[in-house]
This record gives C-alpha cells, structure tokens and sequence, in this order.
C-alpha cells in the first residue's frame, strides 16, 4: 500500500467539512447485490453546559471535530453466502472499531499506531467470526473488505481482497491498495502481461478474503490536503470504467453524492456485469 509523497499532515481546520456519499447497484446482469457498503460519522465531543471558566480554558482540554469510517465489501461471486458474509463483515467491523475506540473517544494522534491496530484486528476479528459460523469450512463464504477511518488530516486504511482504494490530487489518482489476486502475483513476478492476467480465469481469483483459508490485511495511511477526494469501489467499478474516466468523473463533481452517482452510470453503461459499490470523500 503506497502513501502521499510524504506529505506531512495539515491542521484538521485547513480541510473544511469533508462531504462524504456512498452508493451500490446489483448491475444489469447479477439478480443478487453481494456488495455492502458503510459510511458513519463519527463524534468526537465534548459539550459544556454550564461553567464560569473562560473558553479560552476550556479549549485545549476539549476534544473536537468528527472522524469518517468507510466501508466497502464485495462477497465472493460464486460461493453460496457471499452477500450475508459481505453484510456481515462490514457490520462487524463497525461494531468492533466503536467499542475498541469508544466511539472515537478514545482516538489520540500520539497513539496512531495502536489504532491501526486496532483497525486491522477488526478486520480479523470478522474474519474469524465467519470462520466460526462456517466451521472451518475450506469454501466458506468469503468476502472482501477495504476499511477506510478518516480522521482529517489522516486517512487509515485497512486491505483485504481486491476492492480498492484511491485518491484523487491535483487532478491525478492514484491507487492505495493493491490486489490481492493471483493474477497480480502473476503480472508482479513477470510471468504473465497485463493482457494474459485479464483473458486468464485465474486473473481475479483472490489470494486472501475475509472468511477464506487465507487472510492478510494490508494496513497503511495517507495526509490529505483541502480538495483531494478519497475513493472505495467494488471491482464491478474498475471493470468497466478505466482510470482515465474515473479521474474526470471525480474532478467534474460537484459533491460527494454526484461522484458517486457518475461513477456508478458509468460502470452500468460499460456493461454493469456485476455489483457495483462506491463510496467518496471530497475534502
């Protein structure tokens, strides 16, 4: 997982509000939407009532400003359960990050690493939850999961699978996350072009899921600067619209939910061949 040209991270008041949307469609051609998608807002705040302090006092000991938890899950085409593990692994991860942070509360930039932790144990804490339901099972029901906590300036990230993450800068993107498939093995090692990895069944097949045999969070982080754009998608996105429309979709937006609405007509009119999720976070 890269991060942004090393930048260093701005004061959360030099974003602005951050605008945040999502949207899933099952596509033209699947009867069964297995994506799942989340965006909540979460609070950090403290609200005096009463008090003959002066507020210059108060400031320094009261935490402020909100946090953003961004999820997106693609349940394994083919396997039988793949929307209730989707479902269920981005209700889980929910779950676990708000009673391991209390609801954000206990989130302190000194202690960033301890919360990436924590973000990555939610994401085997699902893992094992499905692991449990299924038995053990060598084809249970799987998932993947790309989990994004926004806490402005600072974006964490948490990987599994193949749903990705972008960012837009300056009118550039550029990929967060890499897949985790056999077919990005293959391209990475040289064995296979591009063009090979695409026409090969074995091009998309996963190396780790949420609920499979194998899984491997990938975790990393990225500062934000006022008007980059954070994006989550599903592959029925990145199989129909390639990053050149993805790049002047983003840019053209004038919020949140219109990027995602763009985004996802795109996919449809590109063939819509499966689920289609995203979410966006313009800064």
């Amino acid at each position: 997982m890269t991060a942004a040209d090393n930048a260093r991270p701005q004061d959360a008041e030099t974003l602005g509000p951050v605008d945040v949307a999502g949207l899933s469609h099952t596509g033209l051609i699947p009867t069964e939407n297995q994506d799942h998608f989340l965006v909540a807002r979460m609070r950090k705040l403290v609200e005096v009532t009463s008090t003959n302090l002066e507020r210059a006092e108060l400031d320094p000991r009261l935490p402020g400003g909100d946090a953003y938890l961004m999820v997106v899950a693609d349940g394994v085409g083919g396997r039988a359960g793949g929307a209730a593990a989707s479902r269920s692994a981005v209700g889980m991860s929910l779950e676990y990050i708000v009673r391991a942070t209390g609801c954000f509360q206990r989130y302190d930039v000194d202690e960033e690493q301890h919360f990436i932790e924590q973000m990555e144990a939610a994401v085997r804490e699902a893992h094992l939850a499905l692991r449990r339901a299924n038995g053990d099972a060598e084809w249970s029901p799987a998932t993947t999961l790309t989990l994004v906590m926004l806490v402005p300036p600072r974006a964490y990230l948490v990987h599994v699978g193949d749903t990705r993450a972008y960012y837009l800068r300056r009118g550039r993107l550029f990929q967060l996350t890499r897949d985790q498939t056999y077919g990005q093995y293959l391209l990475e090692s040289g064995a296979m072009t591009e063009a090979q990895v695409a026409a090969s069944p074995m091009g998309r097949t996963l190396s780790s899921a949420v609920g499979s045999s194998e899984v491997h969070p990938s975790v990393g982080l990225i500062d934000l600067e006022p008007g980059d754009l954070l994006l989550l998608c599903s592959d029925g996105l990145t199989k129909h619209v390639p990053n050149d429309d993805v790049t002047r979709l983003l840019r053209d937006a004038t919020s949140a939910q219109q990027a995602c609405e763009s985004l996802v007509a795109a996919a449809l009119a590109g063939g819509g061949s499966d689920n289609i999720s995203v979410v966006v976070a313009r800064c």
